[in-house]
Parts: C-alpha cells; sequence; structure tokens
C-alpha cells in the first residue's frame, strides 16, 4: 500500500508540473499569436494607464524590497539581501520608467527613462542569478553591492534628465533592434538559471514562496523577450508590463499567505535556516512573581510587566544589539551574535545584562513590593534557525547554551548577574564574585557560575 501511495504522490507531482508548464507557457504563446498576426495587436495609447501600471509594479516591487531587506539584515541571511536587492533595482528603473510616459510628469519621451524597464530587468536578473547560488565573494560585499545598484540608478537617471549620450535619444527603440535583443538574450539566460536553481532549492524544501520565486523568474524572462520585439502601444507592448506586475504581485501574495512569522524563511541560506555557532544567551525573571501575581489585580500585574519590560528592551536591543528571541510571561531570553557578525557577543550580553538591572532598580526602588529580576548569561555553541512549521514557525536558539543561561538566571539573587566560566572568558577587566561549582538541573557535572558585578 506504501508503495501505491508513493506511486500516486508521484503521478499527481508531474501532473501539477505539466499544469504549471503549460500555463507559464501561455504568455509567450499569446505573444507569437500578436507578433505573427500584426492586425491582431491591438493599438491601445494612454498615457495615465501607462504610467500607473509602471508605477504600481515599481511600488509592489519595492515593498518587496523593504520586507525582504529587512528580514535578510535581521537574519544576516546573503540570499534574501540579494533577492531584496534585486526588487530595488527593478522598483528603481520602473519608476524612471514610469516618468517616461509622455504629458504625465514629463512633457515628451526621455530616451533614458524608456531604456529604464530593460536595463532594469537585466540588473535584477543579474542578482537574481547570484542569489540563487551565492558565491563567497559576493557574500562579503554585499552592501557594497546594494550601494553600487543605488549609485547605477542615480547616474541613469541623472544622464537621461540630462540628455547624454547614448541616453539623448528621446525616440523609443524600435521592435527588434539589436540592443533590445541582448538585453533580452542576457536577462533571459540569467532569470532561466535563477528559476532553475529555486526549483532546485523547491525539491528540497516544497514550499509555496518558492514556488512563486521560480514562477516570477519565469514571468521576469517572458517579460524580457516582450520587450525586445513587442510594438510600442501595442497589446504586444502592455503584455510585458502586466507580467511584471504578475510576477511581482504573486511573490507578495505568496509571502502574504505564508502568515506572520518568518514570511521568507523557506528561501533563507542552509546556514540561516538551521546552523551552529558560537552566541551568548541573556535569560531574565522575575524573582516571586507568582506569590505577587496571586495577591494582585491582573492589570496592576500587567501594569508591571509593562514597566519593566519597556525598561529592559531598549537596553538590550537599542544599546548593545541583541536580540529578542522570547517573551514568557515574567521572563526573558536575548541572543546575542545569531547572524555570525558580533565577535564581541559575550560583552555585549554582560553589558546588556547590567544595564537591565540598572534600568529596573529605579523602577523597583519606586515600587519596593514588585518583585526583582535575575538575570544569567552563557556563552557558546547553540543551533540557530526556524523551529516549528507553517504559521507557527520562529527563529530561535535552542541547545544547551540556552538550558545553561536560564538554570544560571535560577541560581542568581534578585538584582544580580550570574555568568558562566565561558561568557567570562570574553571579559576583559570584568570585577567577578565567585557563586561556585553550582549543580545544575539536567547537567552531569558542575558550572562554574560568577556574579558580575561591573565591566572596565
Amino acid at each position: 500500500m506504501r508503495g501505491v501511495r508513493e506511486d500516486g504522490a508521484v503521478a499527481e507531482d508531474r501532473t501539477r508540473i505539466v499544469a504549471w508548464t503549460a500555463l507559464l507557457a501561455l504568455p509567450l504563446g499569446g505573444l507569437s499569436i500578436l507578433l505573427a498576426a500584426p492586425e491582431a495587436d491591438m493599438r491601445w495609447e494612454n498615457h495615465p494607464s501607462h504610467f500607473w501600471l509602471v508605477l504600481g509594479t515599481s511600488v509592489a516591487s519595492a515593498i518587496l524590497a523593504y520586507a525582504t531587506g529587512e528580514v535578510a539584515a535581521r537574519r544576516g541571511d546573503g540570499r534574501l539581501f540579494l533577492v531584496s536587492v534585486g526588487f530595488l533595482a527593478a522598483a528603481g528603473f520602473l519608476g524612471l520608467h514610469a516618468l517616461a510616459t509622455p504629458k504625465v510628469l514629463l512633457d515628451g519621451p526621455n530616451g533614458g527613462f524608456v531604456l529604464a524597464t530593460p536595463v532594469g530587468l537585466v540588473v535584477a536578473a543579474v542578482l537574481a542569478a547570484l542569489s540563487a547560488a551565492p558565491a563567497e565573494i559576493v557574500m562579503r560585499h554585499l552592501r557594497a553591492l546594494r550601494v553600487g545598484v543605488l549609485a547605477l540608478m542615480a547616474l541613469w537617471a541623472a544622464f537621461s534628465l540630462a540628455e547624454i549620450a547614448p541616453l539623448d535619444d528621446p525616440t523609443p527603440p524600435e521592435s527588434g533592434s539589436a540592443p533590445l535583443t541582448v538585453l533580452a538574450v542576457v536577462g533571459l539566460a540569467l532569470y532561466g538559471y535563477a528559476a532553475l536553481r529555486y526549483a532546485a532549492l523547491y525539491r528540497r524544501r516544497r514550499a509555496a514562496i518558492v514556488v512563486a520565486v521560480v514562477t516570477a523568474f519565469v514571468l521576469l524572462a517572458e517579460a524580457m523577450v516582450a520587450v525586445a520585439f513587442a510594438r510600442n502601444w501595442h497589446a504586444s507592448w502592455w503584455e510585458w508590463h502586466v507580467l511584471m506586475l504578475a510576477a511581482f504581485a504573486l511573490i507578495a501574495l505568496a509571502a502574504r499567505a505564508q502568515g506572520p512569522g518568518e514570511r521568507f524563511s523557506d528561501l533563507y541560506l542552509e546556514a540561516t535556516a538551521a546552523g551552529t555557532r558560537e552566541v551568548s544567551v541573556v535569560f531574565a525573571d522575575l524573582a516571586g512573581f507568582t506569590a505577587f501575581a496571586e495577591e494582585r489585580d491582573p492589570r496592576t500585574v500587567q501594569e508591571m510587566l509593562n514597566a519593566y519590560v519597556e525598561a529592559a528592551i531598549p537596553a538590550i536591543v537599542e544599546r548593545h544589539g541583541g536580540e529578542i528571541d522570547r517573551l514568557l510571561g515574567d521572563a526573558m531570553m536575548a541572543t546575542f551574535n545569531t547572524r555570525g557578525d558580533q565577535p564581541d557577543h559575550a560583552r555585549r550580553a554582560a553589558e546588556a545584562a547590567l544595564a537591565v538591572q540598572r534600568e529596573t532598580a529605579a523602577l523597583a526602588a519606586a515600587n519596593p513590593d514588585w518583585p526583582r529580576f535575575r538575570v544569567g548569561v552563557n556563552t557558546g555553541e547553540a543551533l540557530v534557525g526556524v523551529l516549528g512549521a507553517g504559521e507557527g514557525r520562529s527563529y530561535s536558539v535552542v541547545g544547551d547554551t540556552v538550558n545553561v543561561a536560564s538554570r544560571l538566571q535560577a541560581a542568581a539573587e534578585p538584582g544580580t548577574v550570574a555568568v558562566s566560566a565561558a561568557t567570562l572568558h570574553g571579559l576583559a577587566g570584568a570585577r567577578v564574585s565567585g557563586l561556585g561549582a553550582l549543580t545544575l538541573r539536567g547537567k552531569r557535572e558542575p558550572v562554574e557560575a560568577y556574579v558580575l558585578e561591573g565591566l572596565s
């Protein structure tokens, strides 16, 4: 029976692939018919419609650039960063093309702005191909790459407005001209390569967002063909505008369907999705919280918790670059170096822990009946990646390093910070007093621990 089910699943997958391929072939089929039968390629010149269609596509791409870029920065994922820059390039050049619409913002067509679409699509294709198989040298220069793309867009706009050769010809390039054909061939090859690589990623992860990306790259490749051979203001010309909008809208819809947690996690590099690296963990918990909560109105408890959290989180995140991994009632866990970009993570974690105690001490002094934080800090290797499934996915740190930080917190006195020997090793000039070798729950061997009193 198991073999029958597996054969049925394979047959179903093949059916889906055939249907998907047939659906994606429709735009090229329609384009071929329009080009082969000029009488069917109806002309419709509507400048406002063109402006808003291109501008809307540019905005959609810009939103995707922001959304993916924010996640890429937070997770330190190179692949998603390259995808984000690709969206940024498409958005910028499409925005310039929108400005080429006569009688909308400019009096007449602008040569550079007219050519902005195929050029932007090729730049985005280069970035799509780089994201499909990011090389080490590219990963080391991600920020410079983004700056370079922004500079290229700015220069293109400046040269276009100044009508500097070769962007001084306001007439649109002819259908099938050599420059457009070359751009189309380059874009087609790059998008095709990216689509194949992401299709291989889909075979490993089986995620809807990956299918959307593959489909979008195919649509953009078809748009490149239409750009090269369509007749201006005819149905074939409008087709590539619609293809681009469909490509970006498809990815946006797929991301929205993923739910609020880790929308783009299925695009992460393997090391981001589930990587092992050295991190530092800060675990804080309110001593005596249960007794406090039992004797008071829930609203009073909520106000106390909110006041503490509002004081503690900026001390961790804004001042020392930590990330709040989770808030669990009266407990809080923060992590450092989850992206692998904080070599001084032990010191950052220790400074953040001390800052939490300083900031909350003032609140505790003004409210003597409030419980106090106990804080534990530990450093070591941990698994950093995506946990859970569906809408329940989260990006978290798990492993013995986290468990020890929690146990150290439980062993600390209220108002103090307990650190492990591993953390202390990265704290030059630390002032500590010994807690001794602690027997922690779940640990076979005692763990050396210290009370951190200050840092020079």
